[in-house]
This record gives structure tokens, C-alpha cells and sequence, in this order.
């Protein structure tokens, strides 16, 4: 069952950047599989734990991607065009992303 945004404001992607995006993500979610088999399996936990660990270090990198992208397109263009408070909505986005 595929979910839908439910937001109001959409970012239109490349195909090249969705496919990128996209095949990271799997990658992840074979990762988080592989964790769940780890742990149905009794493995090591320091095992399980670096493997966890790697996890978050490819969702930190699929963070910053993302915040690359929204800040050169987005946030320049609503800047450019004087749209909303872009400044404002960037740094309460990077506040909630650095707690």
C-alpha cells in the first residue's frame, strides 16, 4: 500500500534525484531488514549495535542531502521571489534537524 503526502506544499525532483533518493532508501530499508534478522537470530549485540550505527549514519546522509537540495532550490527560490519567510521556516528546520 503506497502512502501520499498528505502536505500541502510539494517539491518537484528530478527523476535523477527521485532515483538517487530513492535507491539510498532501499538501501537503508535492507539495512533496517538485516537488523531485524540479526536480532530474530541472537547475534552479537556490539554486532547488531555497529550495524544500527551504520543506519543512522546513512540516514544523517540522506538528511543532509536533502537539506543541500532544500536550501539551493527552495529556499533560494522563495528568497528570490519573496515568498513566504523562507529564512525563518530554514532555521526552525535546522533546529528541529540538530536537537
Amino acid at each position: 500500500m503506497e502512502k501520499k503526502c498528505t502536505c500541502e506544499r510539494k517539491k518537484h525532483r528530478s527523476e535523477e534525484v527521485k532515483r538517487r533518493l530513492v535507491r539510498r532508501l532501499s538501501i537503508i530499508e535492507g539495512q533496517v531488514k538485516g537488523v531485524r534478522g540479526m536480532i530474530e537470530e541472537d547475534a552479537y549485540c556490539p554486532d547488531v549495535l555497529t550495524q544500527i550505527s551504520a543506519i543512522g549514519a546513512a540516514l544523517d546522509s540522506l538528511s543532509r542531502e536533502l537539506l543541500y537540495s532544500h536550501i539551493n532550490e527552495c529556499v533560494a527560490e522563495d528568497i528570490r521571489a519573496g515568498v513566504g519567510d523562507a529564512p525563518r521556516e530554514l532555521c526552525e528546520l535546522v533546529g528541529r534537524l540538530i536537537k
